[in-house]
């Protein structure tokens, strides 16, 4: 008899259970769809800069926050302020002073900086070291491969004229694509970020002199790159903001506790790149994408005000910008 009635429960308890189950997915089901998609554009390809960005993803930071997030890197056509300015993208990681061009002489590309990656400025000129080029002084006839900006141009003139040596002497080519290693062949001298080519460049044996621009003119100290979103999704959904910052800077938090681990996430972006030299490069980066965990991301009006200042100068802008015009530090905040 109690045979009996425990062979008739198992078809109800396995009825109850497949309902239960259902109403489980079908409950996962609903949470799933409840994420808000967004999308984030990259600079360039995936790399140290980036690292907060894919551990956020990989963690599940931003999923914990109700977003599902797509890293876009940018097409040979496209750059991410102009994406993220003309809505075809929520946020991107761009410059400085690609975001006081886009409100320069009545553009008003409606973009705005809503956190910086790292705190300082850091890159500068490398030269070889059997070059005996140290510093600004040195430039006089020698040859400089870059990228041939107008900003660039700029900077070249205020660090040479600041060691009273006449900009004019030097002359610019166009960089080869090499990297490190097309240093000394046919140029002098070339701009580097120290967390990626200055270690590239030691792996690689070449020994440089390396001159970081904020050491040369404190207005060079700006902020290079920083997190961009465009006014309308700031009006619209401030709150989808303060969500992806949130994530976004646990994303980097964790980055710098963990480097040696969250460089193996970034490989899976970057398989371009050797595990091993990502691991050097995010050691650096950890150490300096802030000097206060807890206040990544935020922004100084005085950094913004004094690039603006050197880029009028220069004649890069015809009119100044107020700095919270330009950035924010609404959403990067405990």
């Amino acid at each position: 008899m109690k045979l009996t009635k425990l062979w008739f429960l198992v078809p109800l308890l396995l009825s109850l259970t497949a309902c239960g189950n259902a109403k489980n997915q079908s409950s996962d089901s609903k949470s799933a769809k409840k994420l808000t998609d967004v999308s984030i554009v990259l600079d360039y390809v995936p790399n140290t800069n980036h690292t907060g960005l894919y551990v956020a993803k990989d963690k599940g930071y931003f999923k914990k926050a109700g977003l599902n997030v797509k890293i876009i890197e940018p097409g040979d056509n496209a750059t991410s302020i102009g994406m993220v300015g003309a809505n075809k993208a929520q946020f991107g990681v761009s410059y400085q002073e690609d975001v006081t061009f886009a409100h320069a002489d009545g553009k008003n590309i409606p973009v705005k900086a809503i956190g910086t990656v790292i705190k300082h400025n850091t890159s500068g000129f490398v030269s070889l070291k059997s070059s005996g080029i140290t510093s600004p002084k040195d430039f006089a006839g020698k040859t400089y491969a870059g990228w041939q900006t107008p900003s660039e141009e700029a900077v070249l003139k205020a660090v040479m004229s600041k060691a009273k040596v006449d900009p004019k002497s030097l002359k610019i080519v166009g960089a080869t694509g090499d990297g490190p290693k097309s240093l000394g062949k046919k140029n002098d001298l070339q701009w580097w970020f120290q967390g990626w080519d200055v270690i590239r460049a030691k792996d690689d044996g070449i020994k440089v002199n390396y001159m970081p621009l904020r050491k040369l003119d404190k207005r060079l100290d700006y902020y290079t790159p920083v997190i961009i979103t465009n006014n309308t999704q700031l009006k619209k959904d401030p709150k989808l903001v303060k969500a992806f910052m949130s994530a976004t800077k646990k994303g980097y938090q964790d980055a710098m506790a963990h480097p040696k681990a969250d460089a193996k996430i970034l490989h899976k972006y970057a398989k371009d790149s050797d595990l091993s030299f990502l691991e050097e490069s995010q050691a650096f980066l950890s150490a300096n994408y802030t000097d206060d965990a807890a206040k990544w991301g935020q922004m100084d009006a005085k950094v913004w005000d004094n690039y603006t200042g050197f880029m009028k100068d220069y004649g890069l802008i015809k009119k100044t910008i107020p700095a919270d015009t330009l950035y924010t530090n609404q959403y990067v905040g405990d």
